[in-house]
């Protein structure tokens, strides 16, 4: 008989995301038990500097994030990343590592041996989506696994699960819009009167931007999610290369100022889009109306407008970025497993009752 059981969560990475989720987790567990039927335990927690812990009984969240706060090693176990993931007790490996967009490590190794030996991933982890989903998927679908990673575009803003769970029967045409909340900060900042550099500096203050801003400013965080939306929204694979890719920094005070003056704001747009060839997709500034929805949008929120033949055009906006943030699309995409292995469960029982009848 198919029994529902507490999911064993193994951490791998355990900074800003990982300990927002943990922050969420520790707060709700009650209420993910009684509203969502949703119980876990922490089996495993790996970071690359601070050391890694193991209980199959479970960790204490609440402890781990003491630590950290405190500055004090994860623990003293000595295990790797895959070896965490592949314990007995691991349900769902979380993989909240940095990413790299040029080999996909430490994430693309660890979600291999994961999703091939049958536990299922969540990440925020742009670096394997972009360079191997659909092997990543099939290797899932082969192991009866799951392999989710909502929080890569629009940290805790639903835009993948958006579209499709809540838009499933409309066709997406087009995807468009703010993916990256570093760039959309400069803008806002650069139209108050602060010249490039001077909002750029004041952004890498805020922790809105890297000591290397280029990540961002360089348009490289816009274009992945653009392959990633161009991917999951509308079915075609395209190579990061494919994405046609200009970035802020050549944007002056004196073009944003002069596209105001013309009714127009200036805008870092990310745009998947399907063509008759499949797809295509960049990111570029872009002078936008100020009636547009996406004009509206200033500081480091994000948001997407989807073009669909059924509900025309649809908004979403919300903050691209953040501990908790992320972590909350994190807990959506576990949550969406529990339910999809309960109907799974289900089924399997009403296959065995028909059997027998």
């Amino acid at each position: 008989m198919c029994v529902e059981s507490s999911y064993g969560l193994c951490f791998i990475g355990f900074g800003n995301v990982g300990q927002g989720l943990a922050r969420i987790l520790v707060r709700k567990e009650r209420e993910l038990e009684e509203r969502w039927g949703f119980t876990f335990r922490t089996v495993a927690v790996v970071t690359r500097t601070r050391g890694a812990a193991v209980s199959g009984s479970g960790l204490s969240l609440r402890e781990l994030l003491e630590r950290s706060e405190r500055g004090e090693p994860i623990g003293n176990d000595r295990i790797s990343p895959i070896d965490a993931a592949l314990l007995p007790e691991t349900g769902i490996v979380l993989d909240v590592t940095p990413t790299n967009l040029v080999t996909g490590e430490p994430g693309l190794s660890l979600t291999r041996a994961a999703l091939g030996a049958g536990r299922s991933v969540v990440s925020s982890n742009k670096g394997p989506v972009s360079l191997a989903l659909t092997e990543l998927k099939e290797l899932a679908d082969s192991t009866g696994a799951h392999y989710r990673f909502e929080g890569s575009v629009l940290s805790g803003t639903p835009s993948l699960n958006l579209a499709l769970e809540s838009l499933a029967g409309c066709n997406v045409q087009k995807v468009e819009g703010i993916v990256n909340g570093t760039t959309n900060y400069i803008l806002t900042r650069m139209e108050e009167g602060f010249e490039y550099a001077d909002a750029l500096r004041e952004a890498q203050e805020k922790g809105y931007a890297e000591a290397d801003p280029a990540g961002d400013v360089d348009g490289w965080d816009a274009a992945v999610k653009a392959q990633i939306l161009a991917a999951v929204v509308l079915g075609t694979n395209l190579s990061l290369g494919a994405v046609k890719r200009t970035g802020i920094s050549a944007i002056s005070r004196t073009d944003v100022e002069s596209a105001l003056s013309r009714g127009k704001r200036i805008k870092l747009i990310a745009k998947a889009a399907r063509t008759y060839e499949g797809a295509c997709a960049s990111v570029a500034p872009v002078e936008i109306p100020l009636s547009s929805h996406l004009a509206s949008v200033g500081g480091a929120v994000n948001a997407l407008t989807f073009t669909t033949d059924n509900l025309k055009e649809v908004t979403i906006i919300g903050p691209g970025a953040g501990r908790e943030e992320t972590g909350q699309a994190l807990l959506s995409d576990m949550l969406a497993i529990a339910s999809s292995d309960r109907n799974r469960c289900r089924r399997k029982e009403e296959r065995k009752s028909e059997i027998s009848l």
